[in-house]
């Protein structure tokens, strides 16, 4: 494959996150709050919450390490640290919030199982090949102001994602499986800080890294989290009256 040809390719993919995103706001993804007994008949049979989070964010790593592997690449300082940053975010994501959540006997429809898994892989194979072949970056690239700013992105949006989620995790004590309203951090200002940690962090991504493959990771991550924020900030609105009325759904203050 040629450079061009993995630019199109590229480009192919983030239209098709764009149309992604403009189908999301009309259709809430079915899983966590919105999962329940009419979505569980429309979506078809439904697969254990913890499995379904382990399979369908871990296949990115397999994509990812299976492509570069096959290019018979050489490792460059930036490009193991920019794979580290990758394998950092999904080990959290597939190996430990899973088992962290309490969320014994929910389930997910396995068709939103397979649609993830699709959407990862994807996303596996074109960072595993544009890392391969043309991200290799020498050590000045530390010093280049896209990587530093990058950087502090990346860093800052995975903390505000990962204390936000200890906050929701938090918030179920024993064997309650119950929702309730979130309280301190980042939901002070947001209903879904995690989502919004994880928009920032992929962005930072795509800067560090100024690749190709890692805007289209943001493109999608944003197609898939900003209307589930907007879905999340309905949920909240709808089942509890005492919601903070000044709390927005993603951006302080804004929306």
């Amino acid at each position: 494959m040629t450079e061009q040809w993995f630019v199109q390719l590229v480009a192919g993919w983030i239209g098709l996150g764009l149309v992604a995103f403009v189908a999301l706001q009309f259709v809430d993804a079915p899983y966590g709050k919105q999962y329940g007994a009419r979505t569980a008949r429309a979506w078809g049979p439904g697969v254990p919450n913890r499995l379904g989070w382990f399979v369908m964010e871990a296949v990115v790593l397999v994509s990812f390490f299976g492509t570069f592997a096959t290019m018979n690449a050489a490792w460059s300082s930036p490009t193991l640290l920019f794979a580290a940053l990758l394998t950092a975010h999904y080990v959290n994501r597939a190996l430990i919030y899973p088992w962290r959540t309490r969320t014994r006997g929910k389930r997910m429809p396995l068709s939103v199982v397979l649609m993830s898994v699709v959407f990862n892989t994807m996303n596996g194979f074109l960072l595993g090949w544009e890392f391969a072949l043309y991200a290799d970056r020498g050590l000045s690239w530390f010093a280049d102001p896209r990587f530093v700013l990058g950087a502090l992105l990346f860093v800052g949006g995975m903390a505000l994602n990962l204390h936000s989620d200890n906050l929701l995790i938090g918030l179920r004590k024993g064997g309650d499986t119950g929702y309730h309203v979130p309280r301190g951090g980042g939901f002070r200002w947001v209903s879904s800080p995690n989502l919004l940690g994880e928009i920032v962090e992929w962005a930072g991504f795509a800067l560090l890294t100024w690749t190709w493959s890692g805007l289209a990771f943001f493109v999608w991550t944003c197609a898939n989290l900003v209307p589930r924020a907007r879905a999340n900030h309905r949920w909240y609105r709808e089942r509890f009256a005492d919601y903070p009325p000044e709390r927005r759904a993603l951006v302080p203050g804004i929306w």
